[in-house]
């Protein structure tokens, strides 16, 4: 459990939940993160639902608690005339350790390319945005909740020097200005999670598509390909969650009001903005995602291309010897005929006349089929 409280140039943290319950913990002007894991939210409900009720002057619906401790759920979104509830599956890894950049697989380790794809998984994170407080509720590791309170820290000390990220991205030293600007740069950097794995699941599927359009190499690995494509597939409809859960946040801020305060205007116009970039990023991810199994697909179709052609060919050179040696066993089947008179039969030199002609014959249908390129090699 981790809760945050933030008034626009600080931000501090709190050990637990306890003193957030007292009248006058929140300070005007100041809204609070509360990020607790699933069985933090199970067991705290009641402390959660009373702070809700001292800031708010409401408490999340049953249904919507059901919602956040659904480890099965679905990214979706829903409201109320108070607060709205954004549920967004986030990537893991490596069965329970999520949050982390997976490992590149190496060039030669076409097994640890493979298990890449197969072990994808996903968590739900679940966020009730208030006008005061965003709670938000995260998987067992709190892997994103913890990489973003590090830079939330980092820029409300004063003096501070954040630690650069791992993708080399510039860190913005701006506080999100309130519980709807900071639930979106949450939801972006879970985005960014499946952006940060297109560098690996490119580099395998290029990996096979090289195997499998290499016509001398024998591809086996059919069901590390097969449960490739079905990771690939599960990706899209998370994504499309994601888009649709995130368009319908988008909807619902669009049918609000504008706000006659110019401050309030323009806090809605960041939101707007960055909710509008998430919906992008999602944009990106499902494109890339699409664009993997089209690849798939299309090494597939290469692959039973070119064995085609590779069987055409043998069939070919098969069929050119065929021709050439028909007319050779047409002659021997003459001479072997059992007739008493036959021609060059009772010659010295009938064996090596009938030998001469079987060889021109031969000579001469080679030269024609090269001639008509039926022997000609095939380029690579």
């Amino acid at each position: 459990m981790r809760s945050f409280e933030i008034n626009g140039t600080r931000v501090l943290e709190h050990d637990s939940l306890a003193p957030l319950a007292l009248p006058g913990a929140c300070g005007v002007g100041s809204y609070l993160w509360i990020s607790l894991t699933r069985e933090e939210f199970r067991a705290q409900l009641d402390t959660v639902q009373d702070i809700l009720q001292r800031l708010c002057g409401t408490q999340l619906v049953d249904l919507h608690v059901l919602d956040l401790l659904n480890e099965q759920l679905p990214s979706h979104y829903d409201y109320t005339s108070i607060y709205d509830v954004l549920v967004i599956r986030r990537l893991a890894t490596n069965a329970g350790s999520a949050g982390a950049a997976p490992q590149a697989p190496t060039s030669s380790a076409t097994p640890e390319g493979s298990a890449l794809l197969r072990r994808i998984d996903t968590r739900p994170v679940g966020f009730a945005v208030f006008d005061r407080v965003l709670l938000s509720v995260h998987p067992e590791d709190g892997a994103v909740r913890d990489a973003y309170a590090a830079k939330l820290l980092a820029a409300g000390t004063p003096g501070a020097v954040a630690a650069p990220p791992p993708d080399g991205r510039p860190t913005s030293k701006r506080l999100p200005t309130g519980p709807a600007d900071l639930m979106l740069r949450l939801v972006n950097q879970i985005v960014d999670g499946y952006l940060e794995l297109r560098r690996e699941m490119t580099r395998q599927i290029d990996h096979w598509q090289a195997e499998l359009i290499d016509v001398r190499s024998r591809f086996s690995n059919w069901g590390a390909l097969m449960q490739a494509r079905q990771s690939l597939h599960r990706l899209d409809e998370i994504c499309e969650d994601q888009r649709s859960a995130v368009q319908d946040w988008i909807d619902a801020l669009e049918t609000l009001p504008t706000p006659d305060d110019p401050a309030e205007r323009r806090e809605r116009e960041l939101v707007m903005i960055r909710s509008r970039d998430v919906h992008e990023h999602i944009e990106r991810v499902l494109h890339h995602v699409r664009r993997l199994e089209q690849n798939a697909e299309t090494a597939v179709q290469m692959h039973f291309s070119v064995q085609s052609h590779r069987t055409n060919d043998i069939m070919r050179v098969l069929t050119v010897l065929t021709a050439v040696f028909l007319p050779l066993n047409l002659i021997a089947g003459i001479f072997g005929m059992n007739f008493e008179f036959v021609p060059l039969v009772h010659k010295a030199d009938g064996f090596w006349i009938a030998m001469g002609a079987m060889g021109v014959t031969a000579v001469v249908l080679v030269l024609v089929f090269w001639r008509k390129k039926y022997l000609a090699r095939t380029a690579r």
